[in-house]
């Protein structure tokens, strides 16, 4: 009988990407960017994603498409298509809850599975291979006594691998590594480490506790350590995830700085996020206005409505109105509205 619990994160290999090419057949081992419209010509347009062989010139997510198409001439470009990836993502969710696993989908590409297996090597294989066989795509899984041990693995286990980090083997796979290969620990942080003296996954698990918490908070510092150390949240929460709120927001191709382009412009989106609210039966609480200045300033204002609606009017007013609360002395480059909603009913 099955009595261990394990933990194992389910990581699709270039998704965007390998839904692309499930389109796309012919574009298979080429250098494929996706991102935008599509158009690498245009500026202040990013990669949303690309192809391993796009990777090996330094092509990544969030690479602008013109340094993608400087660094790769012969790059394939193909615009974004969200709706079509959101499918893709249904479909490989719902193969995974065929299997005897509780699933906590962390975005299109990611979900984390609890199984109670004496073989989750087997477990990993079948789910693999159930994927690739009713979806086509390919994904790499990590298997751990936690979340954080096995978010670890399947970004070792890439491409299409299976890969185990547990308690029993965390010290020797991980204690020579730079304290930013920890999930949770990024650049910024890993530099207020190595000012401490703290350089590697083991220097940070033998750091003390109380040392931590003086020079970076009694809350992050312990809690690096104890991501150091191999632990992790072991909880899998199967309960759909709701959307507190939704935004809406454009990168233009010219600076914007006539005063009645912004406010159209803000008006559109406004009317774009009540559409989106009504349409998911959302109501409103809550708006705010983002604003990036050229080069890259960016400032952000809200404000709380009287009584929460889906109007598309009152939404927009309120937007343009906390226009006022901007200096408009400087070139925009982005606009953004975003909305809160009310707690839906249980």
């Amino acid at each position: 009988m099955s009595t261990k619990d394990w933990i194992l994160h389910l990581d699709l290999d270039q998704f965007i990407a390998a839904v692309e090419l499930l389109r796309h057949p012919e574009l298979r081992g080429k250098p494929v960017v996706v991102g935008g419209t599509g158009d690498p010509t245009k500026p202040r347009t990013v990669a949303a994603t690309a192809t391993y062989e796009a990777r090996e010139y330094g092509i990544h997510s969030g690479t602008p498409l013109r340094t993608a198409l400087k660094r790769c001439p012969d790059a394939v470009f193909l615009p974004s298509d969200p709706p079509a990836y959101e499918a893709a993502s249904r479909h490989v969710m719902a193969v995974l809850r065929d299997f005897p696993v509780r699933v906590e989908i962390w975005g299109w590409d990611e979900a984390f599975l609890g199984a109670t297996t004496d073989d989750p090597e087997t477990l990993a294989t079948a789910l693999q291979h159930a994927v690739h066989q009713r979806t086509g795509l390919t994904c790499s899984i990590g298997i751990g006594d936690n979340k954080h041990q096995a978010k670890l693995a399947s970004g070792h286990a890439k491409p299409a691998g299976i890969r185990r980090l547990t308690s029993d083997n965390w010290a020797e796979t991980m204690n020579n590594r730079p304290t930013d290969a920890l999930w949770g620990i990024g650049p910024k942080t890993a530099r207020k480490l190595a000012q401490l003296g703290l350089h590697t996954v083991a220097q940070l698990a033998a750091a003390d506790p109380a040392d931590l918490a003086r020079h970076l908070g009694p809350t992050n510092g312990p809690w690096y350590r104890y991501l150091a150390l191999g632990k992790g949240e072991t909880t899998i929460t199967t309960t759909p995830w709701i959307a507190r709120g939704h935004s809406r927001e454009t990168t233009f191709p010219h600076d914007l700085t006539n005063k009645d382009d912004i406010i159209h412009h803000i008006a559109t989106l406004a009317t774009q996020v009540a559409h989106d609210a009504a349409t998911e039966n959302r109501q409103i609480t809550r708006v705010s206005l983002k604003i990036r200045y050229t080069p890259f300033l960016t400032r952000t204002r809200q404000t709380t409505l009287p009584t929460p609606t889906t109007d598309a009017q009152t939404i927009k007013n309120t937007a343009t109105t906390l226009l006022n609360r901007f200096d408009l002395n400087r070139p925009i480059r982005l606009l953004g509205v975003a909305v809160e909603y009310t707690k839906p009913p249980t």
